[in-house]
């Protein structure tokens, strides 16, 4: 069956441009989310939106007649009629479409911008109810001589553009942890200072507030923790979120590989050539010797399974820690000592 584009608008199937206009314009007004605060009014707001979208373009509302919400979106209709060769795809900004109608995202600030401290997101509950008015949710405002909303969004446009609100950029702040950190989780507690708006909704005081920000196991360096709108708030601005960027910090012993951890044994020469026992440093505290009986040559890697760093998203296992060996050579040898060498190492 497919969507009922008249029926979302609430208009019959033989309805003109202008009585579409009218029907878009009362229900987007009704059910647009910073106005309706139901459940559904967002899933509502973007039906009313492609509705219009469809039935206010000739073109679209045509193949929409013929074929329906199917045939208009898949070219041809569930009958498999191959004539039609339209597809359409809504954009699936509601906003967009919002913005277009009106000249602005928030029409209401044109009658309510001198009296934004009681206004919720931009619209006054008290004083604007547009369900009271069925036939036109502006129709109250005529007698200021506006000549409905279209006419009036014309005169006026660069000041509904100029009161829109736009959110500040990210404030990114690195924040620097250790493996063991990583590896066990934690929690930081970060303090940040900001501008907040006072109940007056013009001026401004200035705050502390303590931010709370968990850092699970395994978390890779670049990791990004987002506090939604916790800047600076003014009477023009929608406050930026606060980022923390997660950032290794550079460790003693061990060197970061995603879920992997590096640790560099260093021997001896003679240890290389007739075989050790390594006693290697885990993230945990603990220590796990390490037999190597077969000569270690130069970029010989072992690897301890599981003994890395937790995987982000399966925080019970782990990665591996990797050992790489660093050779010490001696500066001199004695002659009589490179003399036996000769005599006994092998030649290749």
């Amino acid at each position: 069956m497919g969507k009922d584009y008249y029926k979302i608008l609430g208009i019959p199937s033989g309805a003109n441009e202008d009585e579409i206009k009218k029907a878009y314009r009362k229900m987007a007004l009704k059910y647009h989310p910073d106005k309706n605060k139901d459940a559904n009014a967002e899933d509502k707001f973007k039906e009313i939106a492609e509705a219009y979208d469809v039935l206010s373009d000739p073109k679209k509302r045509a193949v929409y007649d013929q074929y329906g919400e199917e045939g208009l979106k898949t070219g041809g209709g569930s009958s498999g009629n191959t004539g039609n060769t339209f597809h359409y795809t809504f954009h699936g900004d509601p906003h967009a479409t919002f913005a277009s109608f009106f000249g602005g995202s928030n029409p209401f600030d044109i009658f309510f911008g001198s009296n934004r401290t009681r206004m919720a997101n931009g619209f006054d509950h008290e004083d604007m109810d547009i369900d009271d008015d069925e036939d036109d949710p502006f129709g109250g405002f005529s007698r200021f001589g506006f000549n409905g909303v279209n006419g009036f969004h014309r005169r006026h446009q660069d000041q509904i553009h100029t009161r829109r609100k736009v959110q500040d950029p990210p404030v990114i702040h690195e924040l620097k942890v250790s493996l063991e950190e990583i590896y066990h989780g934690c929690t930081k507690r970060m303090k940040i200072t900001r501008r907040r708006l006072n109940p007056d909704g013009r001026t401004v005081r200035t705050e502390d507030k303590i931010l709370n920000v968990v850092i699970k196991k395994g978390w890779k360096e670049g990791t990004k923790i987002t506090f939604p709108k916790e800047g600076d708030a003014t009477s023009e601005n929608i406050p930026a979120d606060i980022v923390f960027l997660l950032k290794d910090k550079p460790h003693a012993h061990f060197k970061r590989d995603g879920s992997n951890i590096v640790y560099t044994a260093k021997i001896t020469l003679k240890e290389a050539l007739c075989g050790c026992t390594v006693n290697i440093p885990t993230i945990d505290g603990r220590v796990i010797p390490l037999p190597c009986n077969d000569v270690i040559k130069p970029g010989t890697v072992k690897r301890l399974r599981g003994e890395g760093l937790p995987f982000p998203k399966v925080p019970n296992q782990r990665g591996d820690l990797i050992v790489e060996f660093q050779v010490r050579f001696p500066d001199r040898i004695p002659q009589p000592t490179r003399e036996l060498l000769k005599q006994h190492l092998p030649c290749s």
